[in-house]
C-alpha cells in the first residue's frame, strides 16, 4: 500500500508538470510588404493559399489609417497578389501591421450533406452533437461534432478540397479553457461549395497531408490525439462559413452526414461509416 500512494503521488506530480505553450502557432502564413517612396506608400499582397483571404491592413499613422480603414478588408482570391499604392506625405509613423482571415463572405453557400470524417466499416460513438455542452455552445462551434476517436485512430476527408490551414506541433492538451488555442488541426475548402471544414485535436505530427494538397472525400489526412482543450479522446469535427468576425469563421449546421441525418443522432450512440 505504501507503494501504491508514492506512486500515485508521482504520477500526480508528473501531469501537473505540462504547461502551456509559450508560443501560438499559426494555421497559415501570407506575405506583406510594404514601402514608403517619396509621396506613396505601396503595400504588396500576397495569398499563397488554395482559398480566398481577408486582409485588414492597420497602419499606425491616424490618416493612412482612415485610408485603409475604408478599404479594409482586402479580399484576394486563391494564389493571388495585390498592390495597393496610396498617397503619404507627411506621415507621422511608419508602422503597419496586418491581419488575416480565411474566406469571402460574400460568397453563398449552401451545404446540405458531407461524409463521415473517419474509415468505412468503422463506428464511433458520438460523444457531442449540436448546441450542446460542455462546449458546443458558441458561434465558434455550435454545430460542430465530437466523435469518440481513439489516439491513433484514422482521420479521413469528409469532403474534397484543399488544405489551407494545418497545425501539428503542439504536443499536449488539457481541460480548461487556457488550452483552447493550442490543440492541433487541419483546414480543408472545398472550392465547389466554399465550405470550410476542420479536423481537431490532432496527434503530435499527426498530419498525413501537407499545406495546399489536394483532397479526396474519404481520403486519410490525420492521426486523432488529446492536443488543445479536452480531457478525453475524441475527433472535433466542424463545418464553417466566412463572417466578418473575430474569429473569422462561424460554424454552420449541415442536414446529413455520412448516411445518417443529423437530427436522428443521438449523444453516445454509436454511428457508423
Amino acid at each position: 500500500m505504501k507503494y501504491s500512494i508514492v506512486y500515485v503521488f508521482i504520477l500526480l506530480v508528473g501531469c501537473n508538470t505540462i504547461k502551456i505553450p509559450k508560443k501560438r502557432l499559426n494555421q497559415y502564413t501570407l506575405d506583406y510588404q510594404y514601402e514608403f517612396k517619396i509621396d506613396r506608400l505601396e503595400v504588396h499582397l500576397s495569398n499563397p493559399l488554395k482559398c480566398p483571404v481577408r486582409i485588414w491592413v492597420q497602419p499606425a499613422d491616424a490618416e493612412l489609417r482612415a485610408v485603409f480603414n475604408a478599404m479594409n478588408p482586402v479580399i484576394l482570391k486563391p494564389l493571388a497578389d495585390s498592390v495597393i499604392s496610396v498617397e503619404s506625405q507627411d506621415v507621422q509613423t511608419r508602422e503597419i501591421a496586418f491581419a488575416s482571415r480565411l474566406g469571402d463572405p460574400t460568397r453563398p453557400l449552401k451545404v446540405r450533406r458531407v461524409e463521415l470524417p473517419f474509415p468505412k466499416n468503422r463506428a464511433y460513438p458520438l460523444i457531442q452533437g449540436y448546441n450542446s455542452t460542455p462546449t458546443h455552445n458558441t458561434d465558434w462551434s455550435k454545430y460542430a461534432l465530437d466523435f469518440g476517436l481513439a489516439i491513433g485512430d484514422t482521420i479521413c476527408a469528409a469532403t474534397p478540397g484543399y488544405v489551407v490551414g494545418l497545425i501539428e506541433d503542439y504536443k499536449y492538451g488539457g481541460e480548461g479553457d487556457e488550452w483552447k488555442n493550442y490543440g492541433n488541426f487541419i483546414t480543408i475548402y472545398d472550392e465547389t461549395t466554399g465550405l470550410y471544414t476542420q479536423y481537431a485535436h490532432l496527434y503530435h505530427k499527426g498530419s498525413l497531408v501537407n499545406m495546399g494538397d489536394k483532397i479526396e472525400v474519404g481520403q486519410k489526412i490525420g492521426i486523432a490525439g488529446m492536443t488543445g482543450q479536452t480531457n478525453i479522446e475524441h475527433l472535433h469535427f466542424n463545418c464553417l462559413k466566412p463572417v466578418n468576425s473575430e474569429d473569422g469563421l462561424i460554424s454552420i449546421p449541415i442536414d446529413s452526414i455520412g448516411q445518417h441525418r443529423i437530427s436522428d443522432l443521438k449523444r453516445n450512440e454509436m454511428v457508423s461509416h
